[in-house]
C-alpha cells in the first residue's frame, strides 16, 4: 500500500484545506482519511473525517483557527474513502476509496 508523505510539497499544497473546500461545495459527501503520525519513534493512527467543509479528527486533537493548519505534526496519509451523507446503520453509503491524494482533489471523484 502506497503511503502519501506530507512532505515539504504537500505541506505547500495543504492538502487537507483543499480537501475541506471542495467538501464545502458537495455537502453530501464524506471523505475519511486514514493514516498515522509519527511521534517518538512510534506510529500513531491518524483518521480525519472531513464533511461539509470541515474536518475532526476521531484520533487527535486538531486545530479550529483558520489561519493554521489543521494538524501540526508530521503525519503519513495511506488511504482515502468517499461515503455518501448522511451516514445511517441500514444503508451502505461507502462510493471509493483511493491511496493517491491527488485522486481526490479532482472535485469529479467525489461525485
Amino acid at each position: 500500500m502506497e503511503e502519501t508523505l506530507a512532505s515539504p510539497k504537500m505541506a505547500e499544497i495543504d492538502l487537507i484545506k483543499n480537501l475541506e473546500e471542495i467538501s464545502s461545495k458537495i455537502p453530501k459527501r464524506i471523505l475519511k482519511l486514514d493514516g498515522f503520525i509519527q511521534k517518538d519513534n512510534h506510529k500513531e493512527k491518524l483518521e480525519i473525517i472531513i464533511f461539509k467543509g470541515f474536518s475532526s479528527s476521531t484520533t487527535h486533537p486538531i486545530e479550529i483557527d483558520l489561519e493554521k493548519k489543521v494538524i501540526e505534526f508530521q503525519y503519513v496519509i495511506n488511504n482515502f474513502k468517499l461515503y455518501k451523507a448522511p451516514l445511517t446503520e441500514t444503508e451502505d453509503n461507502f462510493i471509493r476509496e483511493n491511496q493517491n491524494s491527488v485522486f481526490f482533489l479532482n472535485h469529479k471523484n467525489w461525485i
